[in-house]
This record gives C-alpha cells, structure tokens and sequence, in this order.
C-alpha cells in the first residue's frame, strides 16, 4: 500500500508539525514496513507561485496555442492529482501561519483543483487521510485568539469537503512556548497539548492504516 505524504512547514530541523506527523507515519509503516510512502515538501521544494495562473489559463487555451510555461503548469497539476490518486491513503501537515492558510498549501491546492479530474468527482472520495495541523499560540474558544485560525476552516473544506477525504485532524497549540517569552507563564500546559498531541498522532496513525486496509478488503470483495 502507498501513503502520500505532504509536508508544508518552511522548516525541516525543528518543525513541530512534522513532528507530528512523522508519528503517524511511524505507526502508519510499523503493520508493514516494506509500504511506499510517498512525499512532497511543498515549504522547502516550493511550488512555482505562477503556476496556478499559468495553468488555469492554459486551461483555456488550445492546446497548440499554450505557452511553454502554461504547458508545464499543466503538467505539474497532472502530477500532483495523480500522487493523490494513486495513494491508499493521504497525510498533509501543514501549520498555521500569520492567522491563515500556509502559501504553499494554497498554491498547492489551487494547482489541483485546476486538473479536469477534480470537476469528475471527490479526488480522495472516502480516502483515509489524517491532517496535522500546528499553531504557535491558543486560538480556543474564549481566548484572545478565538477565531483567528482561517486556516483549518479552510483545510477541512478542501480535503474533506471539496475533495471528500475520510479526514481525522490532530491539532496542536502553543508551539511558541520556550520560543516566545510572552508565552512562559504557559508551559505546563504546552507541554501537556504537545504530549496529547502525539498521543492523538499515534492513535490517528492506527486508526489510518486499519481504515486504508479495510477499504482495501472492501474493494477486493468488489472485484472477486
């Protein structure tokens, strides 16, 4: 089986989103070490920021009128929705940063959502898919911050909504605590989110690798 593994943090050394998913990978390979995971480091490997442009244009040129750019970015979008669609089952982590949705998640996004394909049907339909998803602060209701978070609103909807995934999140707050002097007077209960947030990654990356290989036994059945 292939999991599909998207990363959007600008960070590899420290990051706490990828901490996070790195434990439901973990527990994801530990049933069958020998699966494929599959990757894509969309805050390091930065997608071009013209290329949604070039390909929702492309789009609407003929075929023998695109430029060389919209051909390109044409065929980045085909490869990002066919890592989607061959996958078994899909992890994104991906932070909030300043309030909102990461830049490279939504030039992300909006590559696929130019591919044909995403207008055929749901990319993910009932596709397992676990969201990790940090913040450096506390956004809870009856905080300071209670509704500052545009971007998990926003990730739900595209992964579950637009592109129906069978979609567990696992949340962490107060990643700037240690970082953020302001923020000491929390740190016991930071470090409290952080544990119960590894604990939900592990219980999210089992929960992932039963769902992928009930789906697998169903469709099985479906083809005897």
């Amino acid at each position: 089986m292939t999991l599909f593994r998207l990363d959007a943090s600008i960070r590899t050394e420290g990051s706490a989103s990828r901490e996070i998913a790195d434990f439901v990978e973990e527990e994801w390979l530990a049933a069958r070490p020998g699966d494929t995971v599959v990757r894509r480091h969309i805050g390091i490997d930065v997608l071009p920021a013209t290329a949604w442009a070039a390909a929702a244009t492309g789009r609407r040129t003929a075929p023998e009128e695109r430029t060389p750019e919209q051909r390109e970015a044409i065929a980045l979008a085909a490869t990002l929705v066919d890592e989607l669609l061959a996958a078994d089952a899909t992890l994104f982590a991906v932070p909030l940063y300043n309030y909102g949705v990461s830049q490279h998640f939504k030039t992300y996004a909006d590559l696929v959502f130019t591919d044909p394909r995403t207008k055929a049907g749901p990319l993910l339909k009932g596709k397992p898919t676990v969201l990790v998803t940090v913040r450096g602060g506390a956004y809870g209701r009856g905080t300071p911050k209670d509704g500052w978070d545009h971007a998990t609103p926003y990730l739900r909807r595209v992964l579950a909504d637009c592109w129906g995934a069978d979609l567990t999140v696992v949340e962490r707050e107060f990643t700037l605590v240690g970082v953020d002097p302001a923020l000491d007077p929390f740190t016991e209960q930071a470090a409290q989110l952080h544990a119960q947030a590894l604990q939900a990654a592990r219980e999210a990356g089992r929960a992932l690798r039963a769902r992928a290989d009930q789906k697998e036994t169903v469709l099985s059945g479906q083809k005897e």
